[in-house]
């Protein structure tokens, strides 16, 4: 069927929206064999997602998780590369920040420790996603294979440094000391309570700020310099890429240099920004749900801070719905899987019937 005469908001908007209703309709079937009300199931989410200050501020503060992973499975995306290695440079962008922190947090101001923490979980980040993208680019080496090989790698790397290097003598949990003061980032409600404006208590912090920003710099980046041109034409057609004189490895290179980057500014946002310390798995699949996130986005930085806000209402919610009716915490996972499945393996599943829809209402009408 032909493409040109189906408008861009039925891919962009319908289908997901779609996806995401069969997602929950399966949901409402699973929460009726555990004898739980599928209405009520939903209302306790919304409530304990977007029924509070305290609720909207976690969800935000998982929301932004989100969106650096999301953003940075996107750009890889856009040169057509799979990266999967979101985990591991997230996780070791959180070695950077971690350094940082406990070098010179109680040393240098809060202002210039900002900016140094950023470049050294971006710096880490990328470094992290290097060697995998060299590997593609120059050796043939699937960027899929290696990344995930580097994901284990950072997860040893970080467990021996906890172990053997961090762990604060005579004790026995796998975590650093915890940072200076100074070096955490500031809550959105101490921010707020500063200029007279009263906010529930969350750990949403500054670093939600960053990653709108960053939001809209891959925007800016992608589809108005020449640099993101040449990503997205390699990811169109590396071969007609290739002949029009764009170099394929520099476009591989960049992307992931890029991708890595954005995942290792998650740290941000969990290390400085709420547990104040390098902690063993910190990043708890946030790298993996990337991948979703930036497939139900259409991997569009709105699609994924849109996708990122349904993510951290599906943990949030989830966390609610736990309490509330005992159930495992699990159940998030499940929630999670099951939109993964309709917005990721199945997103195409009713495309053809929609668009044949739209074109024979738009026929009717015409004629």
């Amino acid at each position: 069927m032909s493409q040109a005469r189906v408008p861009a908001w039925i891919s962009v908007g319908l289908l997901p929206a779609l996806n995401v209703t069969l997602a929950f309709l399966i949901s409402a079937i699973l929460f009726s064999y555990l004898d739980i009300n599928p209405l009520e199931a939903v209302e306790i989410m919304w409530s304990g997602a977007f029924g509070s200050g305290e609720g909207i501020g976690f969800t935000l503060y998982y929301a932004t998780g989100f969106i650096f992973t999301g953003l940075a499975v996107a750009i890889a995306f856009h040169a057509g590369l799979f990266n999967i290695g979101g985990e591991g440079q997230a996780y070791i962008g959180g070695l950077g920040v971690g350094l940082v922190c406990l070098l010179l947090g109680d040393v240098l101001p809060f202002a210039l420790l900002l900016p140094l923490s950023i470049i050294a979980g971006g710096l880490f980040g990328a470094a992290w996603a290097f060697i995998p993208a060299w590997l593609q680019a120059r050796r043939g080496s699937h960027i899929v294979i290696t990344t995930i090989m580097f994901n284990f790698i950072a997860s040893a790397i970080m467990a021996y440094l906890l172990v053997e290097v961090f762990k604060p003598a005579g004790s026995m949990a796998t975590e650093s000391r915890v940072f200076a003061e100074a070096s955490w980032l500031p809550k959105l409600s101490d921010i707020g309570a500063r200029f007279g404006v009263e906010m529930a208590t969350s750990p949403l912090n500054i670093s939600f700020i960053w990653a709108l920003i960053c939001a809209a710099l891959v925007w800016l980046f992608i589809w108005h310099t020449r640099w993101g041109y040449e990503i997205r034409a390699v990811g169109a057609s590396q071969s007609a890429s290739s002949y029009a004189g764009i170099p394929y490895p520099r476009v591989v290179i960049l992307a992931m240099l890029i991708s890595g980057m954005l995942a290792g500014f998650f740290a941000l946002n969990v290390l400085q920004g709420e547990l104040h310390q390098i902690k063993l798995n910190f990043v708890e699949g946030f790298g993996f749900t990337g991948i979703a996130v930036a497939l139900m986005g259409r991997n569009h930085p709105v699609g994924v801070i849109l996708a990122s806000l349904l993510f951290g209402f599906l943990y949030q919610g989830g966390a609610e719905l736990s309490f509330e009716f005992g159930v495992d915490r699990n159940i998030v996972v499940v929630l999670q899987g099951l939109v993964i499945l309709f917005c990721g393996a199945l997103e195409h599943m009713l495309q053809p019937r929609v668009e044949q829809l739209y074109l024979a209402l738009a026929n009717k009408k015409g004629a």
